[in-house]
């Protein structure tokens, strides 16, 4: 095995996506091992690779590490993602877990039953608009700088364009009224290790379809 993380999930963004965002954020190179059927996923448990039998799994440093914001966190701290000191990391970690409960939203609707698909969108749409979206543009325009904490990129600037990109998937404006959302998301895309991430034939992986839901459902139910 080389030196490069190893990355154990399915072929799709999932819990997983945060993860390959953030290495690829770093300028950090890695390997991915994709499931394909539930006997390979039981196979990981049986073997002790899973502490809690689930994925996504990072070989990382000697550790087989699970859980995602356990991976995130780690992968924050080894490439100096996190800030300078515990205040910007309190910072960093509220900001992070904010996109994460919007990004949930996001990414469960299509799981949806078909009758409260629209439904479902329409309120996550709406909290992105005028809960969460007002949020960070009033952090942007308080803090002065042009990374959310510090002055340096950290993960929730990574946690910030990640999710921007995914609303954007359904609404393409949805910046339309957040000038200061709209230049982040400039900057950070022309980031060189991001910018890269964004080009086609890179780790980064597409929406979820409905197409897909039965190979994943026989992998994980």
């Amino acid at each position: 095995m080389s030196g490069k993380p190893r990355l154990t999930y399915i072929n799709g963004r999932g819990r997983m996506e945060s993860i390959r965002w953030l290495l690829a954020a770093a300028g950090v190179e890695f390997e991915e091992v994709f499931l394909q059927t539930r006997e390979q996923l039981l196979k990981l448990g049986q073997d002790g690779s899973l502490l809690f039998q689930q994925v996504p799994m990072v070989e990382i440093d000697g550790m087989k590490l699970v859980q995602t914001r356990a991976i995130l966190n780690y992968i924050a701290g080894k490439y100096n993602l996190y800030g300078k000191d515990l205040k910007e990391r309190a910072l960093i970690d509220m900001y992070v877990e904010g996109l994460a409960d919007l990004y949930e939203l996001i990414m469960m609707n299509v799981v949806q039953p078909a009758d409260k698909k629209e439904e479902h969108l329409a309120n996550a749409l709406d909290k992105a608009a005028n809960r969460y979206f007002p949020v960070f543009e009033k952090v942007l325009k308080d803090h002065g700088h042009d990374f959310l904490v510090g002055n340096k990129l950290s993960r929730a600037d990574v946690s910030l364009l990640e999710t921007i990109l995914m609303v954007e998937e359904f609404k393409s404006d949805a910046l339309a009224k957040f000038p200061l959302l709209q230049s982040f998301k400039a900057r950070m895309s022309n980031i060189p290790n991001i910018k890269k991430f964004l080009q086609p034939g890179s780790p980064r992986k597409p929406p979820l379809q409905e197409k897909d839901i039965p190979s994943l459902l026989a992998i994980f139910s």
